[in-house]
C-alpha cells in the first residue's frame, strides 16, 4: 500500500514537471525574476534553497537567482546591489547582521523593488514583508527545558551565534530570561560564536584552557552546529542542546535521536511558503506583512517519529527536484529552436513513461509472485486438497535407477527420500506435498536454528530435492517461504497479542529484532510498530 501511495505521488510530480515544461515552451506569461540573498551557506540554507526551488516549480512565470555571502557583510552588500542592477522584480534577503546590511536593502526598496526579509531582521522599516520563526521564543523555551532537564540545579555554558545578527541576539535574550528565574542554574559563561562548528570548538577550547576547574553540566549552543563544536571539546560527559532541528543525515533531529544532542528546536525553513508570499506580492494579491512560522522542541521522545516523517518528505522532494533539473537541462540546451524544444519534451515524456511503466511492471511482478506463494501455501484449505488414502513415494539410491514404494502418512524410518521423478505434476501429489511442507514449516517457526537441511529431513528429502520441488511449485526457495511464514505469523501476533516487537521477533524464530524489523518492512511496507496503529 505504501509503495502504491509513493508511486501515485511520484506520478503526480512527474505530471507537474511535464506540465511546467510544456507551459515554458508555450510561453506567453510574464516572467518574474526573484533575487535570493543568503547571508551564509550551510545545511539549513541549502534545505531552504531547495524549498524555494520547489515552490518555484509550481509557478512557471518565476525565475530564481541565488547569492550566498558566506557570512561576509561586504560580500552580501555587493551581491544585493548586483541583483538589483540585474533587474530583479523582488528581493528575498536574510541579512547577515542587523545594522550593516540595512543600507543595501534600503537602496533596493527605494528603487521600487519589493523586499521580503526572512529569518533575520533589519534595522530599517523599508521592507515589504517579514517572515520568520520567533527566535526569542525559541531561546526562552529552550531555557525552560534546560532548567527542567537539570532539575533546577546545575552549571550551563552558552555559546552564542554571530554577534549583531538578530537570531543570535533574540535567542540569547530568551534563554537568559528563562534561566534568571532559576537561582540554582548558573550560566558560567556566554561565549561569542558565529554559527559554525569550528569556531565553537576553538572558542570552547580556549575557554576551557583558562577554566579547567569549572564543572559544566550542560552546553546551550545558539544552533546545533555550535553545540556539536563544543561537544568535540568537552566530550560525552556533558548534555548539549541546540537550535535548528534539521532533518536528514547529521541534522539536529538525527543528532537528538542518536543522543549526541539532548534536545534541539526546529527552526522552520519553509522556502515554499516564502515563494507563495513573493508571488502574492508581485501579482497584487493580499498578504500579511508580518508572518511568524510555527516551530517545536525536539527531544528523544519525538525525534524518531520526526526523523521518519522528514525523510519521506525529503525523498519526495529529491525526486521532484531531480526531474525538474533534467527538464531544465533539456530546455536550456534546446531553447534556440521551437521545433527542437518540442522534440526534447517528447523524449522526456517518453523516458518518464517508460520509467513509470517499468517500475509499475516491477511492482506488479513482485506482487504477483508474493500472491502466488501465499495463495499456494498459506491460504490452502483442507477441503481444497483431494483426499489421499495412500500417498506414494519413490525410493532411490545414488545411482540412476529408482523404484516406487507405498507408505502411510507418517514419515518413513528407513531413511528413504522422495525422488525428483515422482508424479510432481499430479494435482494430488502437489496438494499433498504443499500441505505437508506447510505443516513442517509451521512446526519449526519458533526454531531460530532450523536450516533447509532440517526441513528437508522432516520431509524425507535431500536438500537439493526439497529446493527443486519448492522452487518448481511456488517460484520461491524454502528459505524465502520460511521467512514469509514467520512474517505472516508475526503480523497475526502483533494484531492479536500485546507482545512487544522484540518478543514477537523471537517468537517467530528471528534472532535479532533489528533484522526482523528490516524483513517486516520489506514485506509489508511498514515497521512492526505501525501494525497496531
Amino acid at each position: 500500500m505504501k509503495q502504491q501511495d509513493n508511486m501515485r505521488k511520484f506520478f503526480l510530480l512527474t505530471i507537474i514537471v511535464i506540465a511546467a515544461m510544456l507551459a515554458s515552451c508555450a510561453g506567453g506569461k510574464v516572467k518574474y525574476r526573484i533575487g535570493v540573498s543568503q547571508c551564509s551557506d550551510d545545511i539549513w540554507r541549502n534545505k531552504q534553497n531547495a524549498e524555494l526551488r520547489m515552490g518555484a516549480y509550481f509557478h512557471d512565470n518565476v525565475e530564481l537567482k541565488f547569492a550566498a555571502a558566506y557570512d561576509s557583510d561586504e560580500r552580501q552588500v555587493q551581491q544585493i546591489d548586483s541583483l538589483v542592477n540585474d533587474g530583479i522584480d523582488l528581493l528575498i534577503v536574510a541579512p547577515n547582521q542587523v545594522q550593516t546590511i540595512s543600507p543595501a536593502i534600503d537602496r533596493a526598496y527605494d528603487k521600487g523593488i519589493p523586499v521580503i526579509i526572512f529569518e533575520r531582521k533589519t534595522s530599517s522599516q523599508k521592507y515589504t514583508a517579514f517572515i520568520s520563526a520567533d527566535n526569542y521564543e525559541m531561546g526562552r523555551v529552550m531555557g525552560e527545558y534546560i532548567v527542567s532537564r537539570l532539575h533546577g540545579e546545575g552549571t550551563v555554558l552558552e555559546i552564542k551565534g554571530l554577534g549583531g545578527s538578530s537570531p543570535a541576539i533574540e535567542r540569547h535574550n530568551g534563554f537568559m530570561d528563562a534561566v534568571k528565574d532559576a537561582p540554582g542554574i548558573e550560566v558560567v559563561a556566554s561565549l561569542q560564536g558565529d554559527w559554525t562548528e569550528p569556531t565553537a570548538y576553538e572558542t570552547t577550547k580556549q575557554w576551557l584552557d583558562n577554566n579547567k576547574d569549572v564543572h559544566i553540566d550542560l552546553v546551550f549552543g545558539a544552533n546545533d552546529r555550535t553545540a556539536m563544536g563544543a561537544r568535540k571539546t568537552l566530550g560525552a560527559g556533558v548534555l548539549y542542546c541546540g537550535i535548528d532541528g534539521l532533518p536528514g543525515d547529521n541534522g539536529g533531529i538525527q543528532l537528538v535521536r542518536d543522543s549526541l544532542l539532548d534536545a534541539s528546536y526546529i527552526y522552520p525553513t519553509h522556502g515554499d511558503q516564502i515563494i507563495e508570499l513573493a508571488v502574492s506580492i508581485l501579482e497584487g494579491k493580499p498578504y500579511e506583512k508580518e508572518t511568524m512560522l510555527m516551530s517545536a522542541l525536539v527531544t528523544r521522545d519525538n525525534a524518531k517519529v520526526l526523523q521518519m516523517e522528514s525523510e519521506e518528505i525529503m525523498r519526495q522532494a529529491d525526486q521532484l527536484d531531480s526531474l525538474h533539473k533534467k527538464a531544465d537541462n533539456y530546455l536550456h540546451k534546446l531553447d534556440t529552436q521551437r521545433i527542437i524544444n518540442w522534440l526534447a519534451i517528447g523524449i522526456i515524456v517518453l523516458l518518464v513513461v517508460v520509467f513509470v511503466l517499468f517500475y509499475l511492471y516491477h511492482l506488479r511482478k513482485i506482487a504477483l509472485q508474493r500472491e502466488r506463494v501465499v495463495n499456494t501455501l498459506w491460504n490452502l484449505k483442507p477441503e481444497d486438497v483431494p483426499s489421499i488414502s495412500e500417498p506414494t513415494v519413490t525410493v532411490g539410491d545414488s545411482s540412476t535407477s529408482e523404484a516406487a514404494e507405498p507408505r502411510g502418512k507418517s514419515s518413513p524410518t528407513d531413511g528413504s527420500e522422495e525422488s525428483d521423478n515422482t508424479d510432481d505434476n499430479e494435482p494430488v501429489a502437489i496438494s499433498h506435498f504443499i500441505t505437508r511442507f506447510k505443516e513442517v514449516i509451521e512446526s519449526r517457526l519458533e526454531d531460530s536454528d532450523v536450516s533447509v537441511e532440517d526441513l528437508a529431513s522432516d520431509m524425507n528429502l535431500s536438500r537439493v530435492q526439497l529446493y527443486r520441488k519448492v522452487k518448481a511449485i511456488s517460484g520461491s526457495s524454502p528459505v524465502e517461504l520460511l521467512r514469509t511464514a514467520r512474517l505472516n505469523r508475526a503480523y497475526q501476533l502483533l494484531l492479536t497479542t500485546d507482545k512487544s516487537v522484540s518478543e514477537v521477533a523471537y517468537a517467530v524464530g528471528f534472532t535479532a529484532p533489528s533484522y526482523f524489523t528490516k524483513c517486516f518492512k520489506e514485506e509489508y511496507g511498514m515497521v512492526p510498530g505501525d501494525v497496531r496503529k
